[in-house]
């Protein structure tokens, strides 16, 4: 008895190729001008039927939940992870024995990310296929889990996979503290489910008794937080310790010290580092792009680059109360179910930050998020 043939996979994918639009002005055109029919005919093509589809069949794959595998031969193909992406053709994948390969991103992978800027992403676990000693193909790219990611036109822009814990470095001075932006990757830090560490550099430029009343209030929801200045190398151990046999992506603006502090932290690393503007207290891009270093104690760290506005993903608005740990006891109080804490009356949150009871700082970061400024 003949075996029954493997069902395919259908699948809604991108396009992978542009699609020219259809002239439909024949007639009219030919009625005005009737020595341009070869020239029309010339310029017009035939559109293949999947480039108007928004399903692909894909072979070789199977179903896993609500995710598409991609089947491959695991005996072969060689497990590694992704320390360095930039584009889909410069992928630096160090696999288990501590090789590294220069490595491009099978088609059908940059095909499925549907919704996500990049197919992959530094941090990710994937499996290659060599080419030859030092180059080779991504072939399939595994789950992630602790994820930090912003939005980008739309799309999913993934920065980094696969961390445990999130280093929020802001500066004291030079560029000044914008505790907002801290607060928005507070978000992404619960939203990626990777526990966030508040990181206050460059401490001696200013008093750092000024900044108590702020970094308390982040070590009661749950942050730990550790004042750094590399000047100084105060609270440099303290930081090695935090990172030691732990995945940590340094996150923050431009200028705010993240290279020099890993510097600090592993002085062999030799990053770049640069210069804050005195006019606009704005650092320039000396990270390229996101990239895992090891670290001699164990542990691996992750440098990106500076981000001065940090776009949430996948969060909505109503959503947003649900990362700020201080206001849970007070949501139940409000008069309104679905109150927005904005200007409903008989509003707990607005009643506990007259009282003090929650930062007023922490109660307009929550109100810029909610109302969709991406400051």
């Amino acid at each position: 008895m003949a075996k029954k043939p493997k069902p395919q996979l259908r699948a809604d994918l991108l396009k992978n190729r542009s699609s020219r639009g259809r002239k439909n002005d024949f007639t009219r055109d030919m009625e005005v001008d009737a020595d341009r029919v070869m020239d029309m005919r010339g310029s017009e093509r035939v559109r293949g039927r999947n480039e108007m589809s928004r399903k692909r069949t894909v072979r070789g794959a199977s179903v896993d939940g609500d995710r598409i595998v991609l089947d491959i031969d695991t005996t072969t193909a060689l497990f590694g992870r992704v320390l360095s992406s930039v584009g889909s053709t410069q992928c630096t994948v160090q696999v288990e024995d501590g090789r590294r390969f220069m490595c491009s991103v099978r088609r059908i992978v940059r095909t499925m990310a549907r919704e996500t800027r990049n197919a992959v992403a530094a941090g990710d676990r994937v499996w290659i296929t060599a080419t030859d000693e030092k180059t080779g193909v991504i072939e399939r790219v595994e789950p992630r889990q602790g994820v930090l990611s912003r939005g980008h036109q739309n799309r999913q822009h993934v920065l980094v996979a696969n961390v445990t814990q999130m280093l929020i470095v802001g500066s004291a001075a030079q560029p000044n503290l914008k505790p907002a932006l801290i607060d928005r990757f507070l978000v992404s830090a619960g939203k990626g489910e990777v526990h966030p560490i508040v990181c206050i550099n460059k401490i001696d430029l200013v008093d750092p008794l000024e900044l108590q009343p702020l970094l308390g209030w982040y070590s009661q929801i749950g942050c730990d937080v550790v004042m750094t200045s590399v000047t100084t190398g105060y609270g440099v151990d303290r930081l090695r310790m935090l990172l030691q046999n732990e995945q940590t992506v340094f996150a923050g603006q431009s200028g705010v010290g993240k290279s020099s502090l890993l510097n600090a932290v592993q002085p062999g690393l030799s990053l770049s580092t640069g210069i804050v503007s005195e006019v606009t207290q704005k650092g320039k891009h000396t990270t390229r792009y996101t990239q895992l270093l090891a670290l001699n104690g164990g542990g691996w760290v992750v440098d990106t680059p500076g981000i001065r506005q940090l776009e949430l993903w996948d969060v909505r608005p109503e959503e947003i109360e649900g990362y700020f740990v201080e206001f849970r006891p007070f949501v139940a109080l409000c008069r309104y179910p679905d109150c927005r804490h904005y200007r409903e009356d008989d509003c707990a949150i607005r009643r506990a930050v007259q009282m003090d009871l929650i930062p007023r700082v922490r109660y307009e970061s929550y109100l810029r998020m909610m109302l969709g400024d991406d400051a």
